[in-house]
């Protein structure tokens, strides 16, 4: 039979429509790059107003410790002090205005939350962040930049009416990007929230995490560079023999992670004892931290300027053990007192000061077998991180984006695994791990076990079955399923309709016009019960190779009630996994 023109405009209609009509992977990967230039800028305005806010405490410009070394001792012992009560008392006040709102942390939104990450409290928290950062607390800026972005994020998803599910991933995106931004690292970006939030690197949440992160690196290389974060000293293995000593350093940095992640434990337990207000704690801790930078100012800030000071010159071992403790207690005292930030940088600084010290000591040992101390400092750096994260795959690519150094990853892999493994022996909790456990504590997940009727979303409009085709055509192609719900004249599910079943019927005008839906529809119902679990669901998905299925009423299978996409099913059954 020859083609009419109805029937060839409907297949050339059909193939255009697929060629350019976005699935939802196609609109999921979409948002999570809008999501990630959000992040971008966020950290791009947090840096900005940190800049503003470094000379109002210290009266100096440029690098907070160098602010630190100009400053008389008595300012230099108050000024982190002054910072905390300020931080302190944002958060006091915050919480009063906003009638004890609290500020939903992005791990808790992601693994037992809806997704949602009020903008208010957050907003208070971030500033908080930002005076403590500002005055010279030893914490990192990650925190609020990734809280900010997963606010975005959460924004975004609630205006785009994401389902739970969605909605948890957008802010998982924006957690990604914001450590991606900050650390000019795209994949370790991803990885961070796949490994240490999620827990899966499933690609219906990994692709996502990549794009957010891959745009926020851009946008934030735009804005404020593309230079590598630390310095790149020259990185050689010496000798194969010389793998053994980079065992060591993992043991070594296994060990003391463990012993960081419960010292934060033991001071945080003990600021929570204290009595007063919270600006009390938050001040004693910026005094704790301001005395111990009368003879070592290093400690003030995050720690980025002295990492690249440790990789780029030689310093003496007296001088690396008082810095490394010094920076231990100030981390532990501003984290324990209960400031809002990040602990990511301050554990890369712990890891290059022990990793250069242990680098000290070998080439002193063996100068002609090994490595200069600066290449231990790098491994160490990484080799620590992987031990307090429990997260040694962004560890080693994390390291690898962060210094564009290829020759680091054979000593850094091994390194890496070991000083996770010894990690968790001696603490099985990460320095992430025991936070969202209290939050687990605070406010119990829901069930593991999801049903189709919590997921569905309302059913779309049925097609009528004395529809003609010609009609059916036309509204097939303007929308997104593969399939059409066919109804009666009491809106009850009569049948679905296909691309197979339309297109031997479109080659006649005439017979197009004549022939309705319910002539060639298929009875057979492939609809999933409300009442289904989400695994029943994806086997049906799975036999009928759909995007969505039509969600019906336990009770009576002919009653329409909602529709269920296969995307919400496969990230719900990967999130509630790690719930």
């Amino acid at each position: 039979m020859t083609r009419t023109p109805l029937g060839r405009w409907f297949r050339w209609a059909w193939r255009l429509r697929r060629l350019i009509q976005p699935r939802e992977i196609h609109l999921t990967l979409f948002y999570a790059g809008l999501v990630g230039a959000f992040s971008a800028v966020a950290y791009w305005l947090f840096r900005e107003a940190l800049d503003a806010l470094i000379p109002l405490f210290t009266g100096f410009h440029g690098d907070i410790v160098d602010a630190a070394r100009a400053l008389p001792p008595w300012r230099r012992a108050l000024t982190p002090a002054l910072g905390g009560l300020l931080a302190g008392l944002a958060l006091y006040l915050g919480n009063r205005l906003l009638r004890g709102q609290r500020a939903t942390d992005y791990m808790e939104a992601i693994v037992i939350g809806d997704g949602v990450v009020r903008a208010r409290p957050s907003l208070v928290k971030s500033l908080s962040a930002l005076l403590t950062n500002a005055s010279g607390g030893s914490i990192g800026r990650e925190g609020p930049v990734v809280q900010m972005g997963a606010v975005l994020a959460s924004a975004v998803g609630r205006v785009l009416r994401l389902s739970p599910a969605r909605l948890r991933l957008m802010v998982a995106c924006g957690g990604a990007a914001g450590i991606a931004s900050v650390y000019n690292a795209p994949i370790a970006g991803a990885l961070f929230i796949a490994e240490i939030v999620l827990g899966t690197i499933a690609m219906e949440t990994f692709g996502p995490l990549l794009c957010a992160s891959v745009v926020g690196t851009l946008v934030s290389r735009e804005l404020l560079g593309a230079e590598p974060l630390f310095g790149r000293p020259m990185f050689s293995l010496e000798s194969p023999q010389e793998l053994l000593l980079y065992l060591g350093l993992g043991l070594l940095m296994g060990g003391t992670a463990a012993l960081f992640i419960r010292a934060l434990r033991v001071i945080e337990g003990w600021f929570q004892g204290l009595p007063g207000p919270v600006w009390s704690r938050l001040a004693a801790g910026g005094l704790i931290t301001g005395a111990i930078s009368l003879g070592l100012p290093e400690v003030w800030g995050n720690g980025y300027g002295v990492v690249n000071q440790i990789l780029a010159d030689a310093w003496a071992p007296a001088a690396l053990v008082a810095l490394v403790a010094g920076k231990f207690l100030a981390t532990a005292a501003t984290v324990g007192s209960g400031a809002a930030g990040g602990v990511f940088t301050p554990a890369l600084f712990l890891g290059v000061g022990l990793g250069s010290l242990y680098g000290e000591v070998v080439h002193a040992l063996w100068p002609n077998v090994t490595a200069p101390p600066e290449a231990y400092a790098l491994v160490g750096m990484g080799c620590f991180l992987a031990a307090a994260t429990h997260a040694p795959l962004m560890a080693i690519l994390m390291l690898s984006e962060m210094t564009l150094d290829y020759d680091i990853v054979l000593p850094l892999m091994l390194g890496a695994v070991l000083a996770y493994f010894t990690g968790r022996a001696v603490e099985p909790a990460s320095m992430y791990s025991r936070s969202l456990a209290h939050k687990r504590a605070e406010n119990p997940a829901p069930p593991a076990t999801l049903t189709v009727g919590e997921l569905m979303k309302p059913p779309p409009e049925g097609v009528a079955e004395a529809a003609p085709l010609d009609e059916v055509a036309r509204r097939y192609l303007r929308q997104r399923s593969t399939h059409l719900e066919v109804v009666d004249a009491q809106g009850r599910l009569a049948g679905a309709l296909s691309m197979r079943e339309l297109d031997p019927h479109l080659h006649t005008p005439e017979l197009a016009r004549l022939v309705t839906a319910a002539d060639v529809m298929q009875p057979d119902l492939a609809a999933v019960p409300a009442d289904a679990t989400l695994g029943r669901a994806l086997e049906l998905f799975a036999r009928q190779d759909r995007d969505h299925l039509p969600v019906v009423d336990p009770a009576d299978p002919r009653r329409w009630i909602g529709q269920l996409s296969r995307t919400d099913v496969l990230l719900s059954l990967a999130q509630a996994e790690r719930r």
